[in-house]
């Protein structure tokens, strides 16, 4: 099970940190993705972080904002969200995928936390 927070409202050049919880699982063979989904919009990628080797992959469009990172022995992501724009409003899902299909996309994952709303206001 995954559970996600740490959403919230900000105001535009604001940070937040969301958090993503495992448990049921060998947390740290797991790859753990971040996903947002704006309102009629479809699910898109946002950041990921590898089970073995911890490489980190953004989407560019939160290249140099957005930071993941793990911490296994708390069974914990993050995302740390710095620099934040109106357009990254959405609801954050984290997820977890067993590392058999390419990590930019959503059907590589087979675990979803419940997601977190995060608003940026302008």
């Amino acid at each position: 099970q995954l559970q996600a927070s740490g959403g919230g409202l900000v105001q535009a050049g604001g940070s937040l940190r969301l958090s993503c919880a495992a448990s049921g699982r060998t947390f740290s063979n797991y790859n753990m993705g971040w996903f947002r989904q704006a309102p009629g919009k479809e699910r898109e990628f946002v950041a990921t972080i590898t089970g073995r080797g911890g490489r980190t992959y953004n989407a560019d469009s939160v290249k140099g904002r957005f930071t993941i990172s793990r911490d296994n022995a708390k069974n914990t992501v993050y995302l740390q969200m710095d620099n934040l724009k109106p357009e990254d409003t959405a609801v954050y899902y984290c997820a977890a995928g067993s590392g058999s299909g390419p990590i930019r996309y959503a059907f590589s994952y087979d675990s979803w936390g419940q997601g977190t709303l995060v608003t940026v206001s302008s």
